[in-house]
Order: structure tokens, then sequence, then C-alpha cells
């Protein structure tokens, strides 16, 4: 399973919104979803949106749940910092951002199978266009 992720807010902090998508190993798409946040930064939202992401594989979906499977699960997310701190590259020093690293961490630590890589921007362009529909839009997309 691949999952792309992304997390923005207009204004940093200003109002914030997440997006996922998720696909199998044939590259069909699964699960799309966007959501408005609150007011947040772009931080936030990007772990918000790590956080929503396993929230959802952990789930009961039966095409999306991982925790009692050995399936290699890649998320990729264009925020160099968050996958460099969930990666134990860099320390989170950010007094926001420590109760959402650990929460990811600990998501991501039921399943060996998880991991998270850094992509640019230009290759996460379907999590990123939810993500900035919902900021237009205000809405939650599904």
């Amino acid at each position: 399973m691949v999952v792309y992720i992304d997390g923005g807010a207009r204004g940093n902090p200003g109002r914030a919104a997440i997006g996922f998508v998720v696909f199998d190993d044939h590259h069909s798409e699964l699960h799309r979803y966007g959501a408005h946040i609150g007011v947040s930064t772009n931080n936030c939202a990007e772990y918000t949106a790590l956080i929503e992401a396993l929230t959802y594989l952990s789930s009961e979906n039966p095409h999306a749940d991982i925790s009692n499977s050995d399936e290699p699960v890649t998320i990729y997310s264009d925020s160099e910092l968050i996958v460099r701190q969930m990666n134990g590259v860099y320390k989170v020093k950010d007094p926001k951002l420590i109760p959402l690293h650990r929460k990811a961490r600990k998501l991501m630590d039921r399943h060996d199978s998880v991991h998270i890589h850094h992509i640019p921007r230009k290759e996460n362009p379907i999590a990123d266009a939810i993500v900035n529909r919902v900021l237009d839009n205000r809405d939650i997309y599904r």
C-alpha cells in the first residue's frame, strides 16, 4: 500500500486543512480524504494528516486495515521536517509538535511494515490538490 499525505495552512498559522490518498499495490486508488482542521500551522497540519492517514490504515476498513497485516505500507510526504522527525533524524523541539509526534509515532510503531519518506511537492499532486480544494471550499472531501 502507498499513501500520500499533505497538510497546509493559509497564513501559518491560519485556516488549515489536511489530505491523504491511499493506493493499493496495483496503483488503484482505494481512498481519499480531506478536511478543514481549523486554525493551525503548516507543520501541525502535516502531522495531523499523518495521524489521520495512520488512523485510517488501522481502521475496520478491510481494504486498508494494516493492524493484522505484514503488508508493507509506504507513506510519502512533501514535509521534510515531519519525515525527518518521524525517522529520528531531527529532534522535535516545538512544544506544539511534541504531542502530535508522539501520537503519530505510537500509531506508526504498531506496525513494523510502515515507513515514511520525503518526496518533492511536485510528486504529491493529489494530496496537495485535496488540501487546496478543502481550503478553497471549506468542506470535507472524500
